[in-house]
C-alpha cells in the first residue's frame, strides 16, 4: 500500500483508502464533481471526482472503504488526487487499523505506566475515585484508551487522549520533586482526570468529530460533571477535595479566554495548567514538523503567532 505521506507529484494511486468525507459540489460553468477526502494511518489528502457519473465511478459515501485509481497533482502547492476510477471495497477487503491515524507508543504499555500512578496515590478518596474510572469502568477505559485528545491541533489519533495525560501526569510528577509546596496526590488526580471530558466531547475514530455535548458543554464542563458524578458514589469523600479537583478541571486551561470558567486558584491548578499547554504545544510542534516537507522557515503558525523554523542539528 502506497501511504499518503508518501506522495509525490505525478505519482499514479491503485489503492484502499477510508472516505473521510465526500461533498457534492458544481464548477463555475455548472458541472458537477464531488470533492473527497482520503485518509489512512498516516494522514489525509484533498481528492477531486471531475466526472461523478461516469461507468468507472461507482456510488460510495462517507466512512466507506474505495479502491481509488488516480494521479497525484499539486494545486496552490497542496498535494490533491485527481480521481479516475473507485469501487467501494466488501469488508474483508481491508484492514481498519491501516487507516486510522493511531499513537506511536503501545496503548496498553501507556495505560500500564498511567494505572502505576494511580497505585503510587496514598490519599484513599482520590485512590478510589481513579480506580472508579481507570480500573472498575469498562466502558470508560474502552474509550479513553481509543480516543484522540483533540479533532485537530495535537494528539489527534487513536491513543491521543491516553498519550497527552500519561505526558501531562510525568511532567506534574516531576513538578512534585522540585517544588514541594505541591500536594502530589491531588495534582496527580488533577492531571489524570483533566481531559477524560474529551470521551464525551469527541466521538470515536473514523469520525473524531464533535458530539452534541461536546459542542454544547465541550470537555471541561463534561469532565468536571463526570468527576462530580463518581465522588457522589464515594462516601466520605471530602468535600474540599472534591471542590479543589474540580477546579483544577475547570481551570486547566489557564485562561478564560482559552475557554477554562475559571483561573487557577490553587498552586496544583497552576502546575497542571503549565503542564498541559507544555504537553500540547511540544506535541504540536512535533507534528508540524512531521507533517511538513519544507526545509528551513515554515511559515506562519496560529497557534504559536509566529513564523515557525525546523532546528538545525548540523
Amino acid at each position: 500500500m502506497k501511504y499518503i505521506k508518501d506522495y509525490k507529484e505525478s505519482d499514479r494511486i491503485f489503492d484502499i483508502y477510508l472516505c473521510k468525507h465526500k461533498q457534492s459540489a458544481v464548477t463555475k460553468n455548472g458541472k458537477p464533481y464531488d470533492n473527497v477526502i482520503l485518509q489512512d494511518k498516516t494522514g489525509t489528502v484533498d481528492a477531486k471526482i471531475w466526472d461523478p457519473n461516469s461507468a468507472g465511478i461507482e456510488d460510495f459515501d462517507s466512512l466507506d472503504y474505495i479502491e481509488v485509481y488516480g494521479d497525484v497533482t499539486s494545486f496552490q502547492g497542496a498535494l490533491q488526487v485527481n480521481v479516475k476510477r473507485v469501487r467501494k471495497c466488501r469488508e474483508g477487503e481491508y484492514d481498519p487499523a491501516e487507516y486510522l491515524p493511531v499513537s506511536q507508543f503501545g496503548i496498553e504499555d501507556m495505560m500500564k505506566e498511567l494505572l502505576g500512578f494511580i497505585e503510587s496515590m496514598e490519599n484513599p478518596h482520590l485512590h478510589k475515585l481513579l480506580r472508579a474510572f481507570f480500573v472498575e469502568d469498562e466502558a470508560f477505559v474502552k474509550a479513553f484508551k481509543q480516543s484522540s485528545a483533540a479533532k485537530t491541533v495535537h494528539h489527534g489519533f487513536v491513543g491521543g487522549l491516553l498519550q497527552h495525560t500519561l505526558a501531562v501526569t510525568k511532567l506534574c510528577d516531576y513538578y512534585c520533586t522540585q517544588y514541594p509546596i505541591l500536594q502530589r496526590d491531588l495534582l496527580l488526580a488533577s492531571a489524570i482526570c483533566h481531559d477524560i471530558g474529551k470521551t464525551k466531547e469527541l466521538s470515536l475514530f473514523p469520525v473524531n468529530d464533535y458530539t452534541e455535548d461536546g459542542q454544547f458543554l465541550g470537555h471541561i464542563v463534561i469532565g468536571s460533571e463526570m468527576v462530580s458524578d463518581k465522588i457522589r458514589q464515594i462516601e466520605g469523600f471530602p468535600a474540599v477535595l472534591a471542590s479543589e479537583l474540580k477546579h483544577c478541571i475547570l481551570s486547566h486551561h489557564g485562561e478564560l479566554e482559552f475557554g477554562s470558567p475559571k483561573k487557577p486558584a490553587i498552586v496544583e491548578a497552576v502546575a497542571l495548567s503549565f503542564a498541559d499547554n507544555t504537553d500540547a504545544k511540544m506535541e504540536t510542534f512535533t507534528e508540524i514538523m512531521e507533517n511538513s516537507n519544507e526545509k528551513g522557515w515554515l511559515g506562519f503558525n496560529r497557534l504559536f503567532e509566529s513564523n515557525l523554523r525546523g532546528t538545525s542539528m548540523t
